[in-house]
């Protein structure tokens, strides 16, 4: 008699390992902690994010083992920061720790300056003959550092607010200031994602571009407008679809950008050998879009208030689109497949679009309860509306047509300067009832 042995895959949770189920609890403990704390500053909706937050987590952690160690970081860190604070700020300025490390701005300004010594890391992996791996990984540990600085300033600053007053005391995504913080790490993060997936950190090159590009003007924004202050909400922002709208609609920003940066390096290794000047249109193109924001400034007539910083700002930007264009055949030794960069491409939009068409519903439910109407044809609706139908025919000429290869590169790094508006040129250029972020 012949006897037929079936092996079954082990089940999802019989696969955790102890360490799986110890981060569980840990994150459990954390939840019941912090709704123990702070329950009386919540409503029940926020009640309810909270305690849905913890299997996010969990999966989160389980899935993607790196983000188990971010979030443990931020949360001993946020716990030290808060502690140290005693129920009073002025220790913001009497406490190391907190005066030059943890308190929310420190810890934003921290982020700032190593997010800037990634970028030049990444770089220099890229450039330097061999030692571009030792190089690349001193790049990814910093881009590691910058979000978990990110992450806990916003923490911190989140419970600064309500230091401040409990009637100002409010999640930090309401202004530009806090959503440039957010877009900083969001971008990072989902590339440490695919940097993992992919086993290459050659993109890191590209992609922290854009993240100082936004760094750059987040210190900007700072200097000459004094952004960090905390300010409360204006009254249609004291909502809890704040709390969902926004951090969905930058997850699509970010991916957006990320996108974006590894099809421009998908037509730099594509034309990495080519010598008529002509023919290297992303070049020009990339050296137009960092320039754009000085020349925006100026016509708005605010260069007085940082007109040397936007010089120098834009001398960087000729300076780095320069060296790619020098460098662009060493650059391409470093960078992977044209495939592989198609795939990160693809991935990185199908999840920003997902997230962003979960902001635009919550974004109309949220407009519905505070002005009455799911849609007004505000310039801020309006170009959110572009932006959607943009990546919406990216993917339907992708999934339909099998859009690959330069043109799909091309359109997602125009779809960069589309995004770039709809985020940024709005504030700057248009007025409406959107206008939180105002410059």
């Amino acid at each position: 008699m012949n006897t037929t042995t079936v092996t079954l895959n082990p089940g999802f949770f019989s696969r955790r390992s102890a360490g799986d189920w110890g981060f569980a609890a840990l994150t459990l403990l954390g939840m019941l902690w912090a709704l123990s704390q702070y329950r009386h500053a919540m409503d029940g909706y926020e009640q309810a994010i909270l305690v849905g937050s913890w299997p996010a987590a969990v999966w989160l952690g389980w899935f993607w083992r790196p983000a188990r160690h971010l979030m443990l970081g931020v949360a001993a860190l946020s716990l030290l920061a808060i502690t140290s604070y005693q129920g009073d700020l002025a220790r913001a300025d009497s406490v190391f720790w907190l005066k030059y490390f943890l308190s929310s701005q420190s810890a934003i300004l921290w982020m700032s300056m190593v997010f800037f010594i990634s970028t030049a890391f990444y770089w220099a992996g890229m450039l330097v003959r061999g030692q571009g791996d030792v190089f690349e990984t001193l790049g990814s540990r910093m881009a590691w550092a910058g979000v978990t600085l990110a992450l806990v300033g916003t923490m911190v600053r989140w419970y600064e607010s309500y230091l401040i007053g409990p009637d100002v005391g409010h999640i930090p995504v309401s202004n530009l200031y806090e959503v440039f913080v957010m877009f900083c790490w969001m971008t990072a993060v989902f590339y440490l994602y695919y940097e993992g997936q992919y086993q290459t950190r050659a993109l890191g090159a590209f992609v922290m571009l854009v993240v100082s590009a936004a760094v750059g003007f987040l210190l900007w924004y700072t200097l000459v407008r004094e952004a960090h202050e905390i300010q409360p909400l204006v009254p249609a922002l004291k909502s809890w679809w704040m709390k969902l709208h926004v951090p969905a609609n930058f997850i699509g920003y970010g991916t957006f950008a990320l996108s974006a940066m590894v099809a421009f390096a998908y037509l730099i290794k594509q034309q990495a050998h080519e010598t008529r000047w002509y023919k290297l249109a992303p070049l020009w193109l990339l050296g137009a879009a960092l320039c754009f924001v000085p020349i925006a400034f100026r016509q708005r007539g605010v260069a007085e208030a940082g007109g040397s910083y936007w010089v120098g700002y834009a001398l960087v930007a000729a300076l780095i689109a320069g060296g790619i264009l020098l460098g662009r055949k060493r650059l391409t030794e470093r960078l992977p497949a044209l495939e592989v960069l198609d795939d990160v491409m693809y991935k990185a939009i199908a999840v920003g679009f997902a997230f962003f068409t979960i902001a635009t519903v919550l974004g109309a439910l949220w407009a519905a309860e505070a002005w009455g109407g799911y849609w007004s044809w505000d310039p801020k609706e309006t170009w959110a509306l572009i932006v959607w139908l943009n990546y919406a025919s990216w993917l339907h000429m992708r999934l339909m047509k099998g859009l690959r290869g330069t043109v799909a590169a091309w359109w997602a790094l125009v779809g960069l300067g589309v995004t770039t508006f709809a985020f940024l040129g709005v504030n700057m250029f248009l007025s409406g009832l959107h206008s939180y972020g105002t410059l």
